[in-house]
């Protein structure tokens, strides 16, 4: 770096003085002195990483909300989320949500989300209508994004899995159907004469069942979160039918708040204990038609009752002919921490075991729907 110009070495210190705070100043160099925005950044920086130096974030609600906004102001949107979620989990500033002026603030995400849940019983009343907006655009900006997705990908598998050959005239997949038949175009007519005609099932009636069995522990928070909204989707499809259920040591069936996604969302009690063994037991007495049904276990398979008793129910649930599936995590953040004994038992019973991210979902499903070797999907 001896070549370097001083506006370069002034440059290359502010950037680590920046990154590193006050703390990496040496006496025996020149101070870097930060002006203007550069010190405002510093501010933001040092309030979060550097409390003793700055005062932290925990004196005020007004200086909570003039952080927040200087962070918008400063840093890109998926930096900000960064540093609202080190600012709840660091600092334990979560009283500060409970004020609807912080929460109109925040910038919305899935973890921002998660956390209002898993205040809801503790949050004031004024703040709750504010809460439910919250989370109401998250989760209006996740379906935006996967919905389409999800449901081109389960109609494209149902219509290649399941091929009806004596279809109706409403039920005709007219593309496969003249595809087929090209051999018997007649250029005298002008047309195609089909011999067989390719249907896409019949309407109204689900050709697959799909149960979301999914862990309410707080390490399962963001999970939560993409299940309830994908659960939703899928249970808008008439040709699949969709069932989810909540556990921690109880179990509660959330299906009849798959219409709306908000209120389910808030039916979570996020954190707790977990009985895997109990939710699958549950499980089991509300499978209609095993060889047609896909069960989705999400759980970090960290069992608080015996670990036997729940290798076992897998067993006689797999065993019945169930298409069983278990995601360590639905989530952007990857595999998490996860029971690997448990992992490995149900590998010995042909029970994929894999994080997943949201985007990657409709491709997973798809996929089971046409009853594919996982194992590939698993392994990228």
């Amino acid at each position: 770096m001896d070549n370097e110009t001083h506006e370069e070495k002034e440059e290359r210190l502010t950037k680590w003085r920046l990154i590193l705070g006050k703390q990496a100043e040496n006496p025996s160099d020149a101070i870097v002195e930060l002006q203007g925005e550069l010190a405002a950044v510093d501010n933001a920086l040092a309030a979060l990483y550097e409390p003793d130096r700055r005062g932290g974030l925990n004196s005020s609600s007004p200086y909570v909300n003039r952080w927040l906004g200087d962070i918008r102001k400063y840093f890109p949107a998926p930096m900000v989320r960064v540093m609202q979620k080190d600012a709840l989990d660091r600092l334990n500033i979560q009283k500060m949500l409970f004020e609807p002026e912080t929460l109109e603030a925040l910038e919305p995400d899935v973890h921002l989300v998660a956390t209002l849940i898993s205040l809801q019983k503790i949050m004031p009343e004024t703040t709750r209508r504010t809460a439910r907006m919250v989370v109401q655009k998250v989760v209006d900006e996740i379906e935006k994004k996967l919905s389409n997705p999800l449901r081109e990908a389960v109609q494209g598998a149902l219509n290649r899995a399941v091929r009806n050959r004596r279809p109706k005239h409403r039920e005709i997949d007219w593309n496969q159907t003249i595809r087929i038949n090209l051999r018997h175009y007649q250029p005298d007519l002008k047309t195609v004469i089909p011999e067989r005609l390719i249907g896409r099932g019949r309407k109204g009636q689900a050709l697959r069942d799909v149960i979301l069995l999914v862990d309410q522990s707080g390490s399962m928070a963001s999970s939560v979160v993409y299940a309830g909204i994908l659960g939703a989707t899928l249970a808008s499809l008439r040709s699949v039918k969709t069932k989810m259920v909540l556990f921690d040591t109880a179990t509660v069936d959330v299906t009849a708040q798959l219409n709306d996604p908000i209120e389910l969302l808030f039916c979570a009690q996020l954190g707790g204990g977990t009985d895997i063994h109990k939710a699958l037991v549950y499980a089991r007495q509300i499978i209609d038609r095993p060889s047609d049904t896909i069960l989705f276990l999400i759980s970090d398979l960290f069992e608080g009752g015996a670990s036997e008793a729940l290798i076992r129910q897998a067993a006689e649930i797999k065993g019945s002919g169930v298409q069983f599936i278990s995601l360590l995590a639905l989530s952007d953040q990857g595999a998490p921490s996860f029971d690997r004994h448990v992992a490995a038992q149900f590998a010995l019973l042909d029970i994929p075991a894999f994080a997943c991210t949201p985007d990657r979902f409709p491709e997973l499903l798809a996929a089971a729907i046409g009853k594919q070797d996982l194992a590939g999907f698993a392994a990228r």
